[in-house]
């Protein structure tokens, strides 16, 4: 379980209502749990700006890091991301990289493959 400072970063945030990292920050902003959008597009979700993934932005005390980007988008990203130094990923569906995973396991990154949306439905957040 997380504690009340930890933050969760969205990886291949979205404005889109349709896609599921969109769905990830409603469900998060609605359970009061602190996040950050980190995408490729600009935009603003639940009064938090999306931060441009090209900028590497340096984001702290990261307990969490939800995934929605596919295996061939990850590979240009993965030394950020491992940069910063999460409790765990989550590789919801679609995004799971063996090689990834592999490379998070050997820092003692806990690598959660599962659907963000379902873990907070169900309380296993």
């Amino acid at each position: 379980m997380r504690s009340d400072d930890s933050i969760t970063v969205i990886i291949g945030a979205s404005t889109n209502p349709a896609r599921y990292a969109y769905m990830a920050a409603e469900r998060l902003h609605a359970a009061n749990l602190e996040f950050i959008p980190v995408g490729i597009k600009q935009g603003v979700l639940f009064g938090k700006e999306i931060l441009n993934l090209r900028d590497y932005p340096k984001i702290e005390n990261v307990d969490t890091i939800t995934l929605y980007m596919n295996p061939r988008n990850q590979e240009e990203w993965e030394d950020y991301i491992l940069t910063l130094t999460p409790n765990r990923i989550i590789f919801n569906p679609g995004t799971e990289n063996p090689s990834f995973m592999k490379k998070a396991e050997e820092l003692a990154i806990s690598i959660v493959p599962a659907c963000t949306l379902t873990m907070l439905s169900l309380g296993h957040y």
